[in-house]
């Protein structure tokens, strides 16, 4: 076995245990926070708290990323995220069960977040040759989706069984093994061209690779609109499961299910397949098949649950696809000594609209209707994969 095999898959094992325990607090969290409450107001300042110092945050740890070690930033992140649930557990057990508790922990998540994620992506093409860099990003989507998949059945057995200070030790748990997992491998640091030692100057100069990377700058605000639409749209799935399609909590469930094994099924496909065509365009083609899933669903009668359920499994494979060859195109594309900062500005941009769509979807829907939402969203996407077709700047970033 290749060295660049042994080292991923030791740390995917690390990465697995340690995602599907964070994904099984965070689900736990929430069910515990819907039950305590029964406020939505509530749940969305936790989403809120979730979100806002990962935007915040976001552009500027990029640039300690570049400085530091990757691998010991990736450790610390975990092992921040697990003193902070640590201490979470020992106030929840004293007696403390206030929710500001709860928001600081997701706060500190967000932040650990801000720089494990980045760190962890912009390590894959010190590890891995070029040429696996696609079927690389495509098996981590299948790791993730697994996790979507299996962590809010896990969490809402456990929060119904146990208290919430006994679920969370899950997280610490997973941390680590993470960080343990780590140890094993080596992970190389990237050549700096130069040394700047002030902040704002390596964040301008991420900017500016950014903006002088022809085709980088479109790709960029396509996903982000791509991602401002999809995101509030799949908080939607619940409410035209249940308004539209006349659905029960099973056929809500199900539809959830449908999608994650879509997004795994994506995932695998593309770690199983090599592409023979420009990924560009796969990428512009997927938009285009999320947009006719999103306003096939808006027009489907109220009979049509079953077709929404197949739907809802190709807009999940589209998504997956979409996301991972996306990934994989901005590590082939930027070189490695300055790839933190751009994927820590791509995680910070993407996700603040995705969280001004997602406090928006409610209002929307109630205000035009679900199915109208579902509609207008896939318009918009389709557009967005069918001008992006005939940009070459964009096209030339792809390989085929």
């Amino acid at each position: 076995m290749s060295n660049w095999k042994r080292t991923l898959i030791i740390i995917w094992l690390g990465q697995f245990i340690s995602l599907l325990t964070s994904s099984i607090v965070g689900y736990s969290a929430i069910f515990w926070i819907g039950i305590e409450t029964k406020s939505p107001e509530v749940m969305a300042y936790a989403v809120l708290a979730g979100y806002l110092p990962q935007i915040i945050l976001g552009v500027f740890a990029g640039v300690y990323i570049d400085r530091w070690n990757r691998k010991r930033i990736m450790i610390f992140s975990d092992l921040f995220i697990a003193s902070c649930t640590l201490c979470l557990c020992g106030l929840l057990i004293a007696g403390n069960r206030e929710l500001v508790y709860l928001y600081i922990l997701f706060a500190c998540r967000s932040i650990g977040s801000a720089f494990h994620a980045p760190a962890l992506q912009s390590s894959i093409p010190l590890i891995v040759p070029e040429s696996q860099l696609v079927r690389i990003s495509g098996i981590n989507q299948s790791i993730q989706s697994m996790c979507g998949i299996i962590a809010p059945m896990i969490g809402a057995t456990l929060i119904v069984s146990l208290q919430i200070e006994y679920v969370l030790l899950l997280d610490v748990v997973g941390a680590i093994i993470a960080c343990l997992s780590l140890f094993f491998v080596v992970i190389p640091s990237p050549k700096r061209r130069t040394i700047e030692n002030k902040l704002w100057g390596e964040v301008k100069e991420c900017f500016y690779v950014i903006r002088t990377t022809a085709g980088l700058s479109p790709l960029f605000v396509g996903f982000t609109l791509v991602t401002f639409v999809v995101m509030p749209v799949s908080v939607l799935f619940p409410f035209i499961t249940i308004d539209h399609f006349c659905g029960n909590a099973f056929q809500m469930g199900l539809i959830e299910m449908i999608w994650g094994i879509g997004s795994l099924l994506g995932g695998l496909i593309l770690a199983s397949k090599q592409i023979k065509i420009n990924d560009i365009i796969v990428i512009n083609l997927t938009y285009i098949v999320l947009g006719i899933y999103l306003i096939l669903s808006g027009i489907l009668p109220v009979q049509g649950f079953i077709w929404f359920a197949y739907l809802t499994l190709f807009g999940g494979i589209a998504y997956a696809v979409y996301n991972s060859l996306f990934i994989a195109v901005i590590q082939r594309n930027i070189t490695a000594e300055i790839l933190g900062r751009v994927f820590s500005v791509f995680f910070s941009l993407s996700t603040l609209p995705s969280v001004i769509g997602i406090l928006a979807s409610g209002y929307l829907a109630s205000e035009f209707g679900v199915t109208m939402v579902f509609m207008f969203g896939g318009i918009v996407i389709g557009t967005i994969g069918t001008a992006a077709l005939f940009i070459p700047s964009i096209r030339k970033l792809g390989k085929s």
